[in-house]
């Protein structure tokens, strides 16, 4: 499946990306080897499209262009995204479409609950679009798809991947009362790259939002990720580890960045997977209970494997200091 954009992938990001049409074309590389993935074929694949459709439900699988949709689909393994599918938002990395949402869908947290349960998912990972236009961030949805998953799916172990709620006074206390299991909220890149990667987000507006959590609840697993191959060198990316752990964040994701189309940002560099292991040495080395770093890596691919190896960490390190 390869990153190349055709003249009809071109008219379709415009439609759904209006504010990126005066971007200037920005050539999209061709991928190395150790990242090209095959076209997503598998019967389990089409069968959860199937039931996506079915439930009119989002997921951030498709409007990001995950390019490892065909790896979790085929073991039915999706990332539902609430709060519409567009977002208030134009960060130049990200493929979902940008401009004015949709009312909220009062029976969304409902659907989504039932595609968990028809899933037949052990651990849900549960993102959204930003939604700077709510009162309160659209928190309160958060609370109720975790609330109605955890009465259709009581044994079912949720992930939440949140906005920055920027402005938006103690909207995340009422989601750390609802207690997921684990709270993710992606840095995305480094301090830097913050005005032309995401414009509208503060890099420690997030930072804050994290520690935050932890203060609320230390008990809650706290993920960040961010994204290399926008031009960040080492060190920046070094502070900003030594950032997460001092906001105690427990689990870190580092992955490559695919350029969506030509009106996005452009990859400055493609990291060897030999970088991203030594990316991950320095990561455990400063404390992270568990990190996640390759080219494919996203903030949910693998999420429920890895959920199990953050639980026995924290165990592991509790019993180390009895």
């Amino acid at each position: 499946m390869e990153n190349d954009t055709s003249t009809t992938d071109k008219k379709k990001s415009e439609h759904r990306h209006p504010e990126k049409r005066n971007r200037p074309d920005t050539p999209v590389l061709r991928k190395p080897e150790w990242i090209r993935v095959k076209a997503p074929t598998s019967p389990e694949y089409h069968e959860t499209t199937k039931l996506m459709r079915n439930l009119n439900l989002t997921t951030v699988c498709e409007e990001a262009a995950c390019p490892n949709i065909g790896e979790c689909w085929k073991q039915k393994h999706a990332t539902f995204m609430i709060l519409g599918a567009t977002c208030t938002r134009a960060c130049s990395f990200c493929n979902v479409a940008t401009g004015i949402p949709d009312k909220l869908d009062p029976f969304e947290a409902a659907r989504v609950a039932i595609g968990v349960q028809k899933l037949g998912l052990k651990h849900v990972v549960v993102t959204s679009v930003d939604r700077d236009d709510l009162e309160d961030g659209g928190a309160q949805q958060f609370v109720k798809t975790i609330n109605e998953i955890r009465r259709l799916s009581p044994g079912t172990t949720i992930e939440i991947l949140t906005p920055d709620f920027k402005d938006k006074q103690n909207a995340i206390e009422p989601i750390v009362t609802a207690r997921p299991d684990v709270f993710n909220h992606n840095l995305e890149t480094v301090p830097r790259l913050y005005p032309t990667i995401r414009p509208g987000s503060r890099y420690f507006t997030s930072l804050e939002l994290l520690n935050r959590v932890k203060r609320l609840d230390p008990t809650i697993f706290t993920k960040s990720g961010i994204m290399v191959g926008l031009g960040e060198s080492k060190t920046e990316i070094m502070q900003v580890m030594d950032d997460l752990r001092a906001a105690d964040v427990d689990f870190l994701t580092i992955g490559q960045y695919l350029q969506p189309t030509t009106k996005h940002a452009a990859v400055e560099k493609f990291v060897t997977p030999e970088e991203f292991k030594s990316l991950e040495t320095i990561a455990r080395a400063k404390g992270f209970l568990m990190v996640s770093a390759s080219p494919l890596t996203r903030s949910s691919y693998h999420a429920d494997a890895d959920f199990e190896k953050l639980k026995a960490a924290r165990e592991a390190k509790l019993a180390q200091g009895k």
